[in-house]
This record gives C-alpha cells, sequence and structure tokens, in this order.
C-alpha cells in the first residue's frame, strides 16, 4: 500500500472485524485475491445502498463474498440481495462468511450463471453490482435492460455499478485479437454510452466503475 492509499484507508471508517478477516482469509486461501472488493470499495457500497434504500439488490459475481457482506451491512431489514458465483470452489468460504455475519440472512447465494438463473427469480432490482466474467459484461447488461428477448430486470431509476471497467489501463491501449475480456468491456462501455435509456459515469476509484441510472 502506498503512502496516498494508506491516508485514505487511516482517515475512512475502519474495516469491520469479519470483513477484515475474510480479506485476510482470502489472501491465504484463494487464488487472485486482488480480485476482493476490499475496505474502501466496501465503504462505498455499503454507503451507497445506506443512501439509496434499496429493497432488491443484484450481485453478479459473488467471489469470496466482500461486496455482498458490505451491501447487505447497508440494507434495511426484510430487504434483500442475490448475489450469482459460477466458480463452485468458491462456495463453502462465502457462505461461512455470510453465515456468521449478523446481515447474512439477506443474502441469497446462487451457484450458476446469472444470466441462466436470475431471469428465473420473477424480480426486478433497485440496485446491480456487476463483477463478473469480463468477457459476459455486454450480455449481462443486455439482460438487465431486456435487451435479450426477456423482461427486463432494471426500472426507472434502477442504479448499475459495474466495476473493473478500466481493466488495469487496458482500455486505451492497443487490444490483442484474442483478448476477450478487454474486448468486453470495451463494447460494455460503449453500449452504456451509446444508450439513451440510461446515463452515467466513470468512477475511477481503484480499477474504476461504471455508475449507471436507468432514466
Amino acid at each position: 500500500m502506498d503512502p496516498l492509499e494508506r491516508y485514505i484507508h487511516d482517515l475512512s471508517s475502519p474495516e469491520e472485524a469479519l470483513l477484515h478477516e475474510l480479506d485476510r482469509q482470502t489472501n491465504l486461501r484463494v487464488m487472485h485475491p486482488r480480485m476482493i472488493s476490499g475496505h474502501i470499495q466496501g465503504r462505498l457500497l455499503k454507503m451507497i445502498v445506506q443512501m439509496l434504500r434499496p429493497q432488491s439488490i443484484l450481485e453478479i459475481g459473488t467471489f469470496t463474498g466482500y461486496s455482498a457482506l458490505s451491501m447487505a451491512a447497508g440494507l434495511e431489514e426484510g430487504a434483500t440481495l442475490d448475489t450469482f458465483e459460477v466458480d463452485d470452489e468458491l462456495e463453502p468460504m462465502a457462505q461461512e462468511f455470510f453465515d456468521r455475519s449478523e446481515h447474512g440472512t439477506k443474502i441469497k447465494l446462487h451457484i450458476g450463471s446469472a444470466l441462466d438463473i436470475a431471469p428465473t427469480l420473477g424480480k426486478q432490482f433497485d440496485l446491480v453490482f456487476i463483477d463478473g466474467d469480463k468477457r459476459e459484461y455486454p450480455a449481462y447488461y443486455r439482460m438487465l435492460m431486456g435487451d435479450d428477448g426477456g423482461v427486463p430486470l432494471v426500472h426507472s431509476g434502477s442504479i448499475l455499478l459495474a466495476d473493473n471497467i478500466l481493466w488495469y489501463g487496458k482500455v486505451v491501449e492497443e487490444v490483442a485479437h484474442n483478448d476477450r475480456q478487454t474486448q468486453g468491456i470495451l463494447e460494455f462501455n460503449r453500449m452504456v454510452r451509446d444508450d439513451d435509456r440510461v446515463e452515467s459515469f466513470i468512477l475511477p476509484l481503484r480499477d474504476g466503475i461504471n455508475m449507471i441510472r436507468v432514466k
């Protein structure tokens, strides 16, 4: 952590003990631990939830559960969070920490593709956090907006947050023909910019968050 990052960390509200343990266990037990949302982004997600007061949240990409727990901590009683993870090897760890959290009962963990399962839930979501397979970002957007022939999963006023939208700076570099992850993010960003049903801006926090509001 560089001095500026340390300053931001130290002058922000402290990380909850359970989240601190989850961060530590993720770094010890899981490949690619940098995929975890972490303290500052977790604080942002919690505060967004507290400001918006959503009744239903969809998360695409649970990983070990840090972002889900952060958002659940901001949810009011009776509100729910559906989170999707395709890697079933991550399920035991995420569910363990959900079960240990006082907010865990607000979270429903689904193992499988959000593209297949989310449309079957019969819900529209007030807030969506996208942090799944970068190659699938355009497909997630089409699903959410109902552009794939299905019922839209969002409504006027819904907020979409898409993570890793700057992709380590690769979005402004020459893209290899076989780099499907960067290609997916570039297509997603263009889709959002060109869609007059939404308004958006990119927040340069960590690896970038595209913040999108459905008009």
